[in-house]
């Protein structure tokens, strides 16, 4: 995740991700670079839009939480009906059976 953090952090400074700008944020860092995993890093970055990927990973999570909060208003009851609901009935069999593993 380091490897992520560090072309971030370029990102961010307006400098070029680069194989060397990538190990020097590391060494920085005190992390013990990788040089293959840091070109392979490099390398799938290449056609990635990083803006853009981090305004839609910052964006997603509000996404996805709009339609559940529109809807909460609609019933106070639903939720408490909806744990209900879920609960597994214990019939207390679970251990049925083992007997006859042993003879």
């Amino acid at each position: 995740m380091e490897y992520v953090y560090a072309a971030m952090i370029l990102h961010s400074a307006d400098k070029e991700i680069d194989e060397k700008g990538v190990s020097a944020v590391l060494t920085a860092a005190g992390v013990d670079a990788d040089s293959a995993r840091v070109k392979a890093m490099v390398a799938s970055l290449g056609s990635v839009d990083i803006g853009e990927a981090m305004a839609t990973a910052v964006a997603a999570p509000v996404a996805s939480a709009a339609p559940a909060a529109a809807s909460g208003g609609a019933s106070d009851d639903a939720p408490a009906e909806a744990a209900a609901e879920e609960e597994p009935e214990d019939d207390g069999g679970g251990f049925e059976g083992l007997g006859s593993l042993f003879g």
